[in-house]
C-alpha cells in the first residue's frame, strides 16, 4: 500500500490539509479537490486507488459524483456524511461506495478506513473461483456471470469473495464486517445488508431454482449456489 494515490474531495479546505500531512506521513501521495467540477477534473486526468468523498459539497451532491465515476471505474470510494446521516449512508452505499465516516470523524479511524479497503485490493488464495454461473477471477478482480462481466464495487467484490470461498457456510455479519470493512459492527450498521442487497440486484437472486445468497436470520448470510471452489 506504500505510495497509494488518493484523492479527497471535500471543501474544507483545513480537514484536507490535516488529512494531506497525516496521509503524507503514512506515505500515501494524496491530491485535494474542494467541488465536484474539480474533483472529476482530477480523477479524468489520473488514476487513483482510492477516493475519499464529501457528499454536500459546494456545486451539488456527491453521490451523484459517485455515480458518474462508478460508470468508468470501481476505484474504491469512502464518502464522509455531515452528522452521520442514516440515508446519506444508505444511499452513498446503494450507488457504489464502499465505506462511509460520520462527520465529525477521528483522522486516524480514516486513514484506518483507507488501509483496510487498499488491503482489500490484494489477491488471495486462488487465482480463479468457479461458483454455478460466476466465475471469479481473484488477481484482476473480475466477476464473470455466464461470459459477461458484472461490474461490482470493490466492497461488493470482497463480500461475494469471502462467501463463495465458505460456500454453504453461514458467514455472520460481523465477521464480514471486520473482514471486509475492516471495523468492528456497530449496532444500527447496515452496510453489509445494503452491499448484499445490491449484489443480488446485479447478480440476480436466484441460481436457477436455487437461493443465490441467503440470509441466516440474526446471523449472516450463506452462499448457496453450486461451487466448485
Amino acid at each position: 500500500m506504500m505510495d497509494s494515490s488518493i484523492l479527497l474531495i471535500d471543501d474544507d479546505s483545513e480537514l484536507c490539509k490535516s488529512l494531506i500531512r497525516l496521509l503524507t506521513m503514512d506515505q500515501f501521495t494524496v491530491s485535494a479537490a474542494h467541488s465536484i467540477a474539480t474533483g472529476r477534473s482530477e480523477f479524468q486526468a489520473k488514476r487513483y486507488d482510492l477516493i475519499v468523498l464529501d457528499v454536500m459539497l459546494p456545486d451539488g451532491d456527491g453521490r451523484d459524483l459517485l455515480q458518474q465515476i462508478r460508470e468508468r471505474s470501481d476505484v474504491p470510494v469512502i464518502m464522509l456524511t455531515a452528522r452521520g446521516d442514516t440515508g446519506d449512508r444508505i444511499a452513498g452505499l446503494e450507488n457504489g461506495a464502499d465505506d462511509y465516516i460520520p462527520k465529525p470523524f477521528v483522522p486516524g479511524e480514516l486513514v484506518a478506513r483507507i488501509r483496510a479497503v487498499l488491503r482489500r485490493r490484494v489477491g488471495g488464495k486462488s487465482n480463479m473461483l468457479m461458483a454455478g454461473d460466476l466465475r471469479i477471477e481473484v488477481t484482476t478482480r473480475r466477476v464473470l456471470q455466464e461470459g459477461s462481466e458484472i461490474n461490482l464495487t470493490a466492497a461488493e467484490f470482497d463480500i461475494l469473495l469471502t462467501l463463495v470461498r465458505r460456500c454453504g457456510e453461514c458467514v455472520t455479519r460481523d465477521e464480514l464486517t471486520e473482514q471486509v470493512l475492516g471495523r468492528p459492527l456497530g449496532s444500527a450498521d447496515r452496510s453489509i445488508d445494503n452491499h448484499i442487497s445490491s449484489l443480488r440486484r446485479k447478480l440476480g437472486a436466484q441460481v436457477g431454482a436455487v437461493e443465490r445468497i441467503r440470509s441466516i436470520r440474526h446471523l449472516g448470510y450463506c452462499y448457496t449456489g453450486l461451487s466448485d471452489a
